[in-house]
């Protein structure tokens, strides 16, 4: 498995295969969509964002609390699709990567075609070890939101499927 660190550059992007397994370590943000429809409406009251998306991941993940002595309680990906009316405009603005799980539309395809992005899968039901790959945790923005909040983590070696690479190839799709 192949070890790939944030902030993601084009040249490891595109060298990035669907179906191939990797494990990224670096600074990744979780967010679900109450927080992404909060960065859209953002971005369209030209107001700031609350970190730079240029080569950065997004991880469609809510933690559950943290238990005492704990970085983080138990995350795992919620459904994509639910962020597809949002992703697009997240895309053109710099968002590299996505990791969730399930298929995307169309136009959230074409936006990671045209600004050479990834998509990546996580595992569903899996969501207490990959807590064990956050080294650190906290909330960014939009703290009313509890677990749905803006998150920046630290991970170390997450394990996920590229499930849309930079050409468009899909592992969803059967051909």
């Amino acid at each position: 498995m192949r070890e790939i660190h944030t902030p993601l550059d084009d040249t490891t992007i595109s060298s990035t295969f669907a179906g191939e397994q990797v494990c990224i370590t670096g600074k990744i943000f979780a967010a679900r969509d109450a927080a992404h429809k909060r960065l859209v409406e953002l971005i369209n009251a030209g107001e700031r964002l609350p970190f730079d998306f240029d080569g950065q991941v997004v991880f469609y993940a809510g933690p559950v609390p943290a238990k005492p002595g704990k970085v983080i309680g138990p995350i795992g990906p919620t459904t994509s699709g639910r962020m597809d009316a949002y992703s697009p405009l997240l895309i053109s603005k710099g968002l590299k990567v996505m990791i969730g799980k399930g298929n995307r539309n169309r136009e959230v395809v074409d936006g990671i075609i045209k600004h050479r992005g990834l998509y990546l899968a996580a595992i569903g039901g899996a969501a207490a070890l990959m807590a064990k790959c956050v080294k650190s945790a906290k909330i960014i923005a939009f703290d009313d939101l509890g677990t749905e909040a803006l998150w920046e983590l630290s991970v170390e070696k997450l394990p996920l499927v590229v499930a849309i690479d930079s050409k468009g190839r899909n592992i969803f799709s059967i051909n």
